[in-house]
């Protein structure tokens, strides 16, 4: 089945993509969710006259994702958590814990777009992954530190 991608779908193709997918898939999810159109001379004309702006739309997201990157990489956030002995935490340091720190420091990502296989459970550096656009990622490093005891 052929389709036209009304909006970017992570690995399967950009916005304006023409597409071929198991009919189930676009029958059942993308069609009903108005991700895409049956790839038909109809819908393929109206396309055509919509490639300009698609195209803007386009270079403006990747040039924003490509800011997004260089604000992100190399960028260093400190999480300081409950902990006990051999520097295990009490709880994780999540992808949602990531997000917030980042939003501290102006940088607003869904917590989604954070990929963290497993939530971040001893003291430590780790690096992170962080999608910021159609197969763009940036890598930030999470120092995760003993919170101070207060007296």
């Amino acid at each position: 089945m052929e389709l036209i991608l009304k909006q970017t779908v992570d690995n399967l193709g950009e916005e304006g993509d023409i597409v071929k997918v198991k009919p189930g898939y676009g029958r059942n999810y993308l069609i009903p969710k108005n991700i895409a159109v049956l790839a038909n001379k109809a819908n393929l004309a109206q396309f055509e006259q919509n490639r300009a702006a698609i195209e803007a739309r386009k270079e403006r997201l990747k040039l924003e994702t490509e800011t997004l990157s260089k604000k992100l990489a190399g960028t260093t956030i400190t999480i300081a958590q409950h902990a006990g002995e051999e520097n295990r935490l009490f709880g994780s340091v999540s992808s949602a814990d990531i997000a917030d720190k980042l939003a501290e420091l102006g940088i607003e990502i869904n917590r989604k777009k954070i990929l963290l296989s497993e939530p971040i459970k001893a003291i430590g550096e780790t690096v992170v992954t962080v999608k910021t656009g159609y197969q763009t990622t940036a890598e930030i490093t999470v120092q995760v530190v003993p919170l101070e005891k207060e007296e």
